[in-house]
């Protein structure tokens, strides 16, 4: 054991912990207040200049202002939590300056908590306590649903929901406790109590002893609680937030992301300091191995393994990078955790650079992430002047630095390869593996490339353990995910789930289910390199092995949620687009066949399409798979195979009958005026830019179809319906 870097660590936490207390936030109320690039563009800056003010009206000592990073809930931002002492903390949604003065004056002066804005609350009033029962996989082997009994339980007794609020919750990662006997768990809050259930004899304990007699009963309670505690206490939200198993998240919208000492405080370095104290990198490399890891850019290679084979290299000048070139359109996975919590990306990597006896790390991020790069910089730099970074780390003998690289915007350097030449300088294109990167990588030596989740992973890993972190997850591959749920549901954003978290739990569960009342068409997974997952499959589970079965992968995270409205053949079109955009040029397969594909799309899209261009479009886009020089090129033609393997009448609908079913194309749509609607009000034909629709006031109209250019005014701006769009 390395005692210098135990008692460095002690010496920190004693500091932390002196400094926290002098600010004895304990019995203070705490205002959260977002500062990523998504809260800024939402808004939050003005909010918290509001607070300022009202704090500064009112003369009052005990309301701190506490910066945090992203929470991941996109569609309702500015999003502000209220802690009060002794009370679950409150999230507002969609806050401006108006319920800043509601919230001020209400909540945090009156006490009552402006219920109409509360995050995903529906009840009057906030409920005394909260019951979240376990639904992950293992639990729900135990047998019957008990929450549903508890729930009846409570209302027999004439239990009301504003007192007591029963709701599912995600993996609490506490299932080897139970000694392999079947158990469900049960998270109690304020009391931050877990409880191990077996049947309804267990429900009637807890509903006599704690919610009616206000005592915790010990015999059912587990003592071993801080993992799941540490991961479910510090979100109020139930609906959204308690679905989910935060660990690479655990910290975002939670710390300030440029105080060290408040990463500190919550454990931060403690997993730095145990690998340092033993002083054995296969220890660490050991436990990533069992923790089963898979790199989360994409690849799913174990990250145990890429972490040995680069350490067994007889080359002793080694490398670690971090993949921050986030390039999926509507993925931001890795902007938030670079911005909300950059203290715990860069434990990562130094445990990953000590792990490899690496000495030197970079972080290659986008040029586009200004906030990202900004805090990353200032974790550096803090790291660097409190000894976490540079020579004898926490005096230990271990020397290390990390530097950050800017990345071009180019979407082929998230390829590994084409990553590590742009770092060396030259021009981001792939090169033929092998030699690998563990083998053969930046500047000719060994290389570990991971990106910014699997990092983030790692300070967790290490400290509670592979065993514990394998649990979570499936048999191939442990831990959670994060996904950047976008597209047509009403609850966006940042969503970490345990692999193996069916598809429709992430979309109907967290996301809230499709927007606007309309039907699930598809579930688009991988970004531009993914495929389409069809609505009858969306109780597939989300894994490496089932998304490519199903013609699809895994990518960085991101997931597209698409509609009845939308169209699969423009949508894989608008994907080819992309691809071919991206393409770096250098091998011929994804130069010329991305372009052949997009040109057959636009064809058919355009009316234009034969039923020959469908075995040209399966014929290509094999080809492309099969030859191309690195991912993009294989990858690229997944959105079109996937499309028409589930969507084929989609595409016989715009080759045949020159229609496009969900009318998005723009080519094979025609507007008509109905005659039994048409009542003459003109107001179609005065806002047509080209003056096709003739008629005389109070008489049908009509509409010259070779004249109309079909941009769509006259449907817009119709009152009485009158036009169809066919």
């Amino acid at each position: 054991m390395s005692l210098p870097a135990l008692d460095f660590y002690r010496s920190m936490t004693d500091r932390v912990s002196k400094t926290l207390a002098e600010r004895d936030m304990e019995n203070k109320i705490l205002i959260q207040v977002g500062s990523a690039t998504c809260e800024h563009a939402a808004g939050s800056q003005v909010v918290a200049e509001e607070f300022v003010r009202h704090i500064r009206a009112s003369g009052r000592k005990d309301i701190v202002i506490h910066r945090t990073g992203c929470t991941g809930r996109c569609s309702r931002e500015p999003i502000v939590g209220v802690q009060v002492p002794g009370q679950i903390l409150v999230k507002y949604e969609r806050v401006n300056r108006d319920l800043v003065h509601r919230i001020f004056t209400e909540h945090i002066q009156g006490s009552a908590p402006v219920m109409k804005h509360v995050l995903d609350h529906t009840t009057a009033v906030l409920p005394e306590r909260e019951f979240l029962f376990c639904e992950g996989s293992r639990c729900q082997r135990s047998g019957s649903n008990l929450r549903e009994t508890f729930m009846a339980m409570l209302e027999a007794r004439g239990i009301e929901p504003n007192r007591v609020h029963v709701a599912a919750a995600s993996c609490f990662g506490v299932c080897s406790l139970s000694g392999g006997a079947p158990a469900t768990y049960v998270l109690a809050r304020p009391e931050k109590v877990i409880y191990r259930v077996n049947g309804e004899a267990d429900l009637a304990a807890i509903l006599d002893g704690h919610v009616l007699g206000g005592q915790v009963v010990e015999a059912l309670r587990v003592q071993e609680e801080p993992i799941a505690l540490e991961f479910l206490e510090r979100y109020g939200d139930v609906a959204f937030f308690n679905r989910q198993s935060r660990i690479a998240l655990r910290n975002a919208g939670v710390v300030d992301p440029e105080s060290i000492d408040e990463y500190v405080g919550l454990d931060g370095f403690k997993a730095l300091a145990t690998v340092l104290g033993r002083l054995e990198p296969d220890w660490v490399i050991n436990e990533l191995t069992k923790a089963r890891l898979r790199g989360r850019g994409g690849g799913g290679f174990l990250t145990g393994t890429k972490w040995g084979l680069a350490r067994k290299q007889p080359d002793t000048t080694r490398f670690i990078i971090c993949n921050g070139d986030e390039g999926d359109p509507g993925a931001f996975m890795d902007r938030s955790m670079l911005e909300s919590d950059p203290f715990n990306i860069v434990e990562g990597m130094i445990i990953g650079g000590f792990s490899i006896s690496a000495q030197k790390g970079f972080f290659y991020i986008r040029a586009e992430y200004p906030l990202a790069i900004r805090r990353i910089q200032h974790a550096i730099d803090t790291c660097r002047a409190q000894g976490l970074l540079g020579p004898n780390i926490m005096g230990s003998g271990f020397d290390f630095d990390l530097e950050i690289r800017l990345g071009a915007g180019a979407f082929v350097c998230g390829e590994e390869t084409a990553l590590i030449r742009s770092i060396e300088g030259e021009r981001g294109q792939p090169k033929v593996r092998p030699p690998y990167p563990t083998d053969r990588g930046l500047w000719g030596h060994p290389t570990v490339i991971n990106n910014v989740e699997t990092f983030a992973n790692v300070s967790a890993i290490v400290r509670y353990g592979g065993d514990w972190y394998s649990r979570i997850g499936t048999e191939k591959s442990g831990g959670t995910k994060v996904f950047a749920l976008a597209g047509k549901v009403r609850h966006t954003g940042l969503v970490e789930v345990p692999l193996g978290t069916t598809l429709s739990r992430v979309v109907n569960d967290i996301g809230g289910g499709v927007s606007g009342g309309k039907q699930l068409k598809a579930i688009q997974t991988g970004g531009p390199a993914g495929g389409f997952i069809p609505a009858a499959m969306q109780d597939m589970e989300v894994d490496f092995e089932p998304l490519q079965k199903a013609g699809s992968i895994m990518g960085s995270g991101g997931m597209i949620v698409l509609s009845e409205d939308d169209c699969m053949v423009d949508i894989a079109k608008f994907y080819m687009a992309f691809s071919q955009e991206e393409s770096c040029g250098k091998c011929t397969p994804c130069r010329e066949g991305t372009t052949r594909i997009l040109e057959i799309l636009e064809r058919i899209t355009e009316g234009k399409g034969v039923m020959e261009d469908l075995d040209k479009l399966h014929r290509l886009s094999r080809l492309c798979q099969r030859t191309s020089l690195c991912g993009l090129g294989r990858a690229a033609p997944n959105p079109v195979l996937s499309s028409i393997k589930h969507f084929r009448e989609e595409y016989l609908a715009h080759i045949q009958d020159k229609h496009c079913p969900a009318k998005k194309c723009v080519a094979l749509i025609r507007y008509e005026i109905n005659a039994e609607k048409c009542i003459g009000c003109t107001i179609c034909a005065r806002n047509c830019p080209v003056e096709c629709i003739t008629g005389t006031r109070k008489e049908v109209h009509v509409i010259d179809q070779a004249a109309c250019i079909k941009c769509g005014n006259c449907f817009d701006v119709c009152k009485f319906a009158a036009i169809d769009r066919v």
